[in-house]
């Protein structure tokens, strides 16, 4: 609710924390931005880390056979969307996948976003920005490229170039 009070324009909650988790979120974000006569913010889910592979995410999950990260990614957005989120946090893997899945309208904040020649780092699930754009993202997340470099300024530039901004 910290973030709703101070104008962010994107709160995110967990998928994982599931359906009534999500809608308390939804209702408390839009309750608060009543009382301040406010615009409320998108509210998305955050669905699997892109740093998680199937033998990750099914060692959290305790699963004796592998999750398939694309199938259980679907699930969570189709989760989100039905407990009224606005959409989703996902690698860029899936965006195709939760596109058709939830529509079109469906927000996609895509991080793990790494330019070409870029170091992986511990993600696992991951795309470059002009890759990303073009399935679908509506937002990309580009972190350590750009942070952990010498000339942040010019690492932006040449995202913003691929993308033709």
């Amino acid at each position: 609710t910290a973030g709703v009070k101070m104008g962010a324009d994107i709160v995110n909650v967990h998928a994982s924390g599931g359906s009534e988790m999500m809608r308390a979120a939804v209702d408390a974000a839009a309750k608060i931005a009543d009382a301040n006569n406010s615009e409320s913010p998108m509210i998305i889910a955050v669905t699997v880390l892109t740093s998680m592979d199937a033998a990750a995410i099914s060692s959290v999950l305790n699963a004796e056979t592998e999750i398939n990260p694309a199938n259980h990614v679907k699930h969570l957005a189709k989760l989100a969307k039905s407990s009224g989120m606005n959409g989703v946090v996902c690698s860029a893997k899936e965006i195709e996948l939760i596109k058709d899945a939830c529509g079109k309208e469906f927000v996609l904040v895509v991080p793990g976003i790494r330019p070409a020649g870029s170091a992986l780092g511990d993600q696992k699930r991951v795309m470059t920005p002009a890759e990303a754009a073009a399935k679908g993202a509506d937002f990309i997340v580009v972190g350590r490229p750009v942070i952990k470099t010498e000339n942040p300024a010019e690492a932006a530039k040449a995202i913003n170039l691929e993308l033709n901004l």
